[in-house]
């Protein structure tokens, strides 16, 4: 905990003068996401509250704010913890998933579309396999989808995938063999991308609903054993 706590004082400067209840819910929903507080993980009002500069109160909004979103989970007489999720968690995620980006691309207008998100989490993701880091990859994934999400231009749905692509790092972090997760995709969202840059919609979707089945696949077989392993 001591190594994490540093860097948490490093984010002090994010905080401002202002020490408001999101801001540091931004920045522990930011570490929770990188692994930096792996799930099962206990958090320390004290040490946390210490080492970011703020006060009991404030931390504990945003504890509340994070567990809103289900990223948190607070047992009686033992504290606050982030989350470790349900293999059910990890089908609904992949439901909600199916749900909203199917109909991102769906509802996409008349191309060109505005891809230059895309393209770069598509080179980030290409830049991490070339160096071996399979975590990185899976956070350019990540970057990839929510770009494709971002592509409807509604804040609303950002704001909503923000958070389930949260509670997905969340299962990642609990997988211990993170190329065998993530590698195989990397090629497959350069074929999303091309589908995207020829203007073909319906092949964008198709592909992309195959590719959420197979992930969701792909996901739960790993997470269940993993899961099953830590019992």
């Amino acid at each position: 905990m001591a190594e994490q706590l540093r860097g948490l004082e490093d984010d002090r400067a994010l905080l401002g003068r202002t020490s408001t209840a999101e801001r540091v819910s931004d920045i522990l929903r930011s570490r929770i996401a990188e692994g930096y507080f792996p799930p099962g993980t206990r958090l320390s009002e004290d040490s946390i509250g210490g080492a970011l500069g703020v006060s009991r109160n404030t931390l504990r909004e945003a504890f509340r704010l994070l567990t809103h979103e289900r990223l948190l989970v607070h047992e009686l007489n033992r504290g606050v913890f982030v989350r470790v999720l349900t293999v059910e968690d990890v089908e609904d995620i992949y439901r909600t998933r199916r749900l909203v980006e199917c109909a991102v691309v769906r509802g996409l207008g008349e191309a060109p579309y505005a891809l230059d998100g895309l393209a770069e989490a598509v080179a980030e993701g290409r830049r991490a396999a070339r160096e071996g880091d399979w975590k990185e990859l899976g956070t350019a994934n990540i970057h990839f989808h929510r770009e494709l999400v971002a592509l409807a231009g509604s804040d609303r749905t950002d704001e909503l995938m923000r958070s389930v692509f949260a509670e997905l790092r969340l299962a990642f972090h609990v997988v211990d063999d993170p190329r065998r997760l993530h590698e195989p995709y990397l090629v497959r969202n350069q074929q999303l991308l091309q589908a995207l840059q020829a203007g073909d919609r319906d092949d964008a979707e198709k592909l992309l609903a195959v590719y959420l089945d197979d992930s969701l696949e792909r996901v739960v077989e790993v997470y269940r054993r993993r899961v099953g392993e830590d019992v």
